[in-house]
């Protein structure tokens, strides 16, 4: 196979797709998908038409994927903007589809990938962010995950650990406001708690009810990223924390504890404090300790860190992120903020201005270049 002539092949490919009436990002996701399917199949049975072949392919892939995103938009114009307290309506299909994607023949990873690609509507570079992983690494994963289940029947479903981690990064993409899938994600959630008695699903439940009670505060109106401690608390969600910290509760009583319900148990202390400066952060910490035994998780390790020097200060804050890698996502803005705290703003200066130029979005990058901003300018007067 001659990867340069597939390379030289994909402008005219893609150019072919965008005439026909692609948006250019589904376009690339496309052809994306064509050339990987091409890299598979080419060794063994070469096109006669490479550029047709792949034009072919790839159009095909556009469709899937459109018809995909046009189902889950059907989806959410069911659904409020925001998720109503209260009973779970009757399961509909969607829950099903996580449930069916989550097959058993695939890896809980790979499972994980189709099903927000499929299902759940992200792009392969939005998945990518959320497992850490290259866009490549990920575009690889889906397409055998595709090639996986196309010749299976989906008569046996997942497990719900596959669906709870799938909903999970689902909420966590729709909070991070690039796609708008919080509310389905916690409608869904709230669905599978009314035909579950399991207590990570409640967890899960309890954890994306606290977050989303803060959701009108977490940008300015001009979309300036606000930290948490300096979010207007008299805007939080009374009913939806009150509803977390209810559900939370009743499965941490089960004794039964999973990493969505510390992930939920953190939340509910955030949100329990009056005041930033009135954070339990002692007892943060010890739900961390508690989450990274459960998950061992680098990023896990990475929000204790900041934890951690809340409790007992910025230097013991500094110790417990050396111990992590420092090619870590967000790492530099947590070694920035922990040495501004500390007093060095020289760093925490260059810190925050590293951290801008990894920043996953542009709001983030806003925010972190403004800090850089402000400890230069407040040490050059």
């Amino acid at each position: 196979m001659n990867e340069a002539l597939i390379r030289s092949l994909t402008p005219g490919v893609l150019g072919v797709l965008v005439r026909r009436g692609a948006d250019f990002a589904a376009a690339e996701d496309a052809v994306q998908d064509a050339l990987i399917e091409a890299v598979r199949v080419w060794p063994a049975d070469p096109p006669r038409d490479p550029k047709g072949w792949l034009v072919t392919v790839a159009w095909r892939r556009f469709l899937d994927a459109t018809r995909a995103d046009a189902a889950r938009r059907r989806r959410e114009d069911l659904v409020d903007e925001e998720p109503a307290p209260g009973p779970a309506p009757a399961v509909d299909d969607t829950l099903q589809l996580y449930f069916l994607c989550a097959h058993p023949s695939l890896t809980p990873s790979s499972a994980v990938a189709l099903t927000l690609r499929a299902v759940g509507g992200l792009t392969t570079r939005q998945i990518a962010q959320a497992y850490l992983v290259p866009e490549a690494t990920m575009a690889q994963r889906i397409s055998r995950a595709k090639r996986t289940v196309s010749d299976v029947r989906f008569k046996q479903p997942g497990d719900v650990a596959t669906v709870l981690r799938v909903l999970y990064l689902v909420f966590n993409e729709g909070y991070s406001g690039d796609v708008d899938l919080a509310a389905e994600a916690i409608r869904l959630t709230r669905q599978l708690a009314a035909t579950i008695d399991h207590p990570e699903v409640a967890g899960l439940l309890a954890l994306m009810l606290l977050h989303h009670a803060r959701r009108a505060t977490r940008t300015a109106a001009d979309g300036r990223l606000v930290p948490l401690a300096e979010q207007d608390r008299g805007r939080w969600d009374t009913a939806s924390i009150a509803e977390g910290v209810e559900i939370l509760q009743a499965a941490l009583a089960r004794d039964q504890l999973g990493e969505y319900q510390a992930q939920a148990a953190i939340a509910a202390l955030h949100a329990d404090a009056p005041t930033a400066e009135e954070t339990d952060w002692v007892q943060i910490v010890e739900w961390y300790d508690e989450l990274a035994r459960l998950t061992d998780s680098p990023v896990v390790r990475l929000n204790r860190a900041v934890a951690v020097g809340e409790a007992d200060g910025p230097r013991a804050g500094l110790a417990a992120l050396a111990a992590l890698n420092d090619s870590l996502p967000r790492h530099a803005a947590v070694a920035a903020y922990l040495h501004e705290r500390d007093g060095d703003l020289t760093t925490a200066a260059r810190l925050y201005a590293e951290a801008a130029r990894k920043a996953p979005n542009l709001a983030e990058r806003d925010y972190l270049t403004r800090q850089a901003a402000r400890l230069n300018t407040g040490r050059g007067r």
